[in-house]
């Protein structure tokens, strides 16, 4: 058996400390569940922050991976690939026949599209390159879209920071209005901010936010990272909305846990980019390609999508009846499909929850303090959700009714 304590102590000693781990070494998986490196099973609701959308060992794509990897990993984008030649051609269709460009993560899609912004904006004047974002919004961890993120605890120790942003609050269409003018390039919002607590839009704002957009010949960005590849129950969460992008990026689940991201234009906008203008040399790889095709083909499926809406239903329902159950402890139950938030009324027994829920072996994470965050594999059943919700249920019996810690 591998001994956890020293993979760990290994681990501190060598890594740059940026991340606070929970205190397992994860092993392998199967489906909705992982075991780490003493047996022990988990079942996974948090999907590698909501990039293992067809669960863990997925037999095609596994299959996928190692075929392209025995043909090509990497032969730079100086080259045709048929893998990336059919993955660019599928995401295309599937955002009304936009240009597509693959990097390698949701930083760098992001990125993308903060520079296609730009681009186009400078092709109707020099002045125009303001983007706004709204706060609590989270878009990436490099400098341009840390500072696109709207919570000022990620800019901290960063500065000076890339110049042009400005940020309004989440589903405040007069606050957004006031900060517009003829200079705005973009406005880039989530659908549905994920790491922000998972804050769902106000019904018709994301449509009020597309009319000024077009009133001041500002694009939309609309970060799908967290919530497209089927995460709502749609293929992308805009369309629920009936509001289309000028921009969409995306990453996480698009290959299933191989790196890779994408941002997807409109003709318009590609019409600003030329040769040299914007470049990756191992984004949309063959082996990140051939992953992506399998993901592809699998969500984009009516009949999966339609399983993860009932899905999401049934955990839905089940959370809400938690909150029922515990008035005192639960704010709100929010979110859509299988990205699902749980605001506890204390920020310690959010976090508290958390940790007890991956003791009772379910994992989940806790994000903007106070909310437990569920996003599962795309996969994940309603006897899964059920096993879930038993031992959340004992959980904030415990560490909230009980006080114990």
């Amino acid at each position: 058996m591998k001994n956890e304590h020293e993979i760990m102590a290994r681990d501190t000693a060598s890594y740059l400390p940026v991340f606070s781990r929970y205190p397992i070494v994860l092993d392998h998986g199967e489906g909705s569940y992982v075991w780490d490196v003493n047996g022990c099973k988990y079942l996974d609701a948090l999907g590698g922050i909501a990039v293992n959308v067809l669960g863990h060992n997925y037999v095609p794509l596994v299959e996928a991976i190692a075929n392209q990897a025995k043909r090509l990993i990497h032969v730079s984008n100086l080259y045709y690939t048929e893998p990336q030649a059919d993955a660019a051609a599928k995401l295309s269709r599937l955002t009304a026949g936009g240009k597509v460009f693959f990097g390698n993560s949701g930083a760098e899609a992001n990125e993308g599209a903060i520079k296609a912004a730009r681009k186009y904006g400078h092709m109707i004047h020099p002045e125009k390159s303001q983007i706004i974002t709204a706060l609590g919004s989270f878009h990436g961890r490099t400098l341009a879209t840390l500072t696109a993120t709207g919570q000022e605890k990620f800019h901290k120790g960063f500065a000076p920071l890339p110049q042009g942003f400005d940020y309004v609050p989440f589903n405040d269409i007069a606050a957004l209005e006031a900060q517009m003018s003829e200079n705005t390039a973009a406005v880039m919002l989530e659908p549905i901010q994920g790491e922000g607590g998972v804050r769902t839009p106000a019904d018709g704002y994301l449509q009020q936010v597309r009319a000024l957009c077009d009133k001041y010949d500002a694009l939309l960005i609309f970060d799908e990272i967290q919530t497209g590849m089927g995460r709502t129950g749609s293929f992308y969460a805009y369309e629920s909305c009936g509001v289309t992008p000028d921009i969409v990026t995306l990453a996480k689940g698009l290959a299933g846990g191989v790196p890779i991201g994408a941002f997807v234009v409109t003709e318009k906008v590609a019409a600003a980019f030329h040769a040299g203008d914007h470049g990756s040399t191992f984004g949309g790889n063959p082996l990140a390609c051939a992953a992506a095709n399998v993901v592809l083909d699998a969500v984009a499926n009516d009949h999966f999508l339609a399983g993860v809406r009932d899905v999401g239903t049934h955990f839905k329902q089940a959370l809400t009846d938690l909150q029922r159950k515990y008035p005192a402890h639960i704010v709100e139950v929010r979110g859509a499909g299988l990205i699902l938030g749980m605001e506890m009324q204390r920020n310690e027994d959010a976090a508290a929850i958390a940790r007890r829920m991956l003791e009772q072996g379910v994992i989940i994470n806790c994000t903007a303090g106070n909310v437990l965050r569920f996003i599962p594999p795309l996969i994940f059943t309603k006897k899964e959700v059920d096993e879930l919700i038993r031992v959340l249920d004992h959980c904030i019996l415990d560490i909230c009714d009980r006080g114990g810690l």
